[in-house]
């Protein structure tokens, strides 16, 4: 007797049928990150698909992790025409010159912030008391581009000297890390991804 095949889940559409971006949305997209490395590497990783889909910096992710020293701050700080040209000559990330400069910029940026603060409390003081935003698509054209919010936030990070952070990345980084859940209702991730959000204003 041959047993039924098993429903696949309900997903957010944008998924598709890729494995690999599929592995991404259930169990990454939408979770709070709540160490400031983590958080800095997203910063970047969204500053560099600008342009382009989330995909392609997806494949490329341990590249970029390998070439940028695992997006450790110090060390990206102190690249200089050497580590330019060496990530300019780079087939595995994406290689642009102005995204490479600013990720330099950005290190240093988040050097200066941390000598006063976190860049996870920078980011999540928006957020109030109230704790990241649940929103409710119910497809994706319910879901914005960019928000009054990541307006503020892009600006208050350029304020800090971080480039590459206009509102639409901004707002894809705030999906991406937990910030806002733009799960559609209907996707199994909705719920779990509200309740680690939830728990992330009590830790």
């Amino acid at each position: 007797m041959t047993r039924p095949h098993a429903r696949a889940p309900m997903r957010c559409t944008w998924v598709g049928d890729d494995a690999e971006y599929q592995r991404y949305h259930d169990e990454e997209w939408g979770v709070p990150l709540t160490n400031d490395r983590a958080i800095f590497e997203k910063l970047v990783l969204e500053g560099f698909q600008a342009g382009l889909s989330w995909i392609i910096i997806l494949r490329k992710r341990e590249n970029f992790r390998r070439a940028f020293d695992k997006f450790d701050p110090e060390h990206i700080a102190r690249y200089g025409a050497r580590d330019i040209a060496r990530l300019m000559g780079d087939e595995g990330i994406v290689r642009n010159r102005a995204k490479v400069e600013a990720t330099i910029d950005n290190a240093k940026a988040y050097l200066r912030l941390r000598e006063r603060t976190t860049l996870k409390k920078l980011l999540w003081d928006f957020l109030g008391h109230a704790g990241p935003v649940q929103n409710r698509a119910r497809s994706m054209t319910d879901i914005p581009a960019e928000t009054e919010l990541s307006k503020r936030i892009s600006k208050a990070l350029k304020a800090e000297g971080f480039r590459f952070i206009g509102p639409t990345t901004v707002y894809a980084f705030m999906q991406s890390s937990g910030m806002v859940n733009d799960h559609l209702v209907d996707c199994f991730r909705y719920a779990e991804c509200a309740r680690l959000q939830r728990a992330s204003v009590r830790s």
